[in-house]
């Protein structure tokens, strides 16, 4: 591997990486996914990152599980699971975020569940928006949309919520869990696009095509070809946009990454995913990139398999090549 010759449009030098490690797992329910991070670490990532691609890592050395937020009352609120331990973590990882952001670093987040989300993107908005006076647009690549509602989510687990909290489709009164969001952290459904969706609720169908949500589903990269559904989701975001990836390991299908929590068959391949990687870095508008969902704990569904699915992902977005 040799170190990315695309030059970042939006981040003042090319080899600055904030790298913040999330072992927390409190936006769903199943245990392990805290697990993750030390996981990508010891296969060697970040010495990759830092050796072949030649990255100076700003790291603090540990996997941040946030004991001391983790609240023994909480209490379900607005049909939302654990509300103030996932607040309490998320605003406090986007305030670690922000400050790597701000400081014009790439941000590479290493989780955790996906509800971790809300704490890195608003982070990055926030210091996006302070830095250089624009808006930030997301590529969601998940089988899930994650766009649920507290009131239209079935299984009350926050992971399945971020994006309408961050898009502000779902608010909260300050004071209360996620009144914490303000509005330079949020970011616009109309700068927002997903790819490899599969297992959207039928409440999230009706938030997709009421808001007018760009989604590109794996009918989608059937029907055209990753390629192609790459052109139409760069070409709906714009040029002159930064882009923060959100990378949810369960896009892939189980074949590729079988150790997720909500794994769904019929995904993507791990050449799409890749690929999906490979294509945002050549924008040189790549500010950001989370991974999440990987649980190395569900050893019999092949962990080390998912973990490589994982490092390889997190490679391509920073600038490894083929040739």
């Amino acid at each position: 591997m040799d170190a990315p010759t695309i030059q970042p449009k939006f981040l003042p030098k090319s080899n600055e990486l904030g790298l913040v490690a999330v072992g927390f797992s409190g936006g769903q329910c199943k245990p392990g996914v805290d697990a993750a991070p030390m996981a990508l670490i010891e296969s060697g990532l970040v010495d990759q990152l830092k050796d072949d691609l030649e990255y100076n890592i700003h790291y603090d050395g540990q996997v941040h599980a946030y004991g001391d937020l983790i609240c023994e009352d909480d209490p379900d609120y607005r049909n939302m699971k654990k509300p103030k331990t996932v607040s309490a973590v998320t605003e406090r990882l986007s305030s670690q975020i922000y400050e790597h952001a701000k400081e014009g670093r790439f941000v590479l987040t290493l989780g955790g569940d996906h509800s971790i989300a809300v704490g890195t993107i608003s982070g990055t908005a926030k210091a996006i928006r302070e830095r250089l006076g624009r808006e930030m647009a997301v590529i969601w690549v998940d089988a899930h949309a994650d766009i649920n509602t507290p009131e239209t989510s079935d299984s009350g687990n926050i992971h399945g919520m971020p994006v309408a909290f961050l898009t502000g489709l779902a608010s909260d009164k300050p004071g209360m869990p996620f009144g914490w969001l303000k509005d330079d952290q949020k970011i616009s459904t109309k700068k927002l696009v997903y790819i490899g969706l599969r297992d959207v609720d039928r409440g999230e169908k009706k938030i997709l095509r009421e808001n007018g949500i760009k989604a590109f589903s794996m009918h989608d990269v059937d029907r055209y070809g990753i390629g192609k559904v790459m052109d139409m989701a760069l070409g709906w975001i714009g040029r002159d946009t930064p882009i923060h990836l959100s990378f949810d390991i369960d896009a892939l299908d189980p074949m590729w990454a079988p150790s997720t929590g909500t794994a769904v068959r019929g995904g993507l391949t791990l050449r799409e995913g890749d690929f999906i990687a490979e294509c945002v870095h050549e924008t040189g508008s790549l500010v950001a990139l989370d991974l999440v969902e990987v649980n190395p704990r569900l050893e019999q569904h092949g962990a080390a398999e998912t973990v490589r699915a994982g490092v390889s992902i997190v490679r391509c977005a920073l600038g490894d090549t083929l040739l």
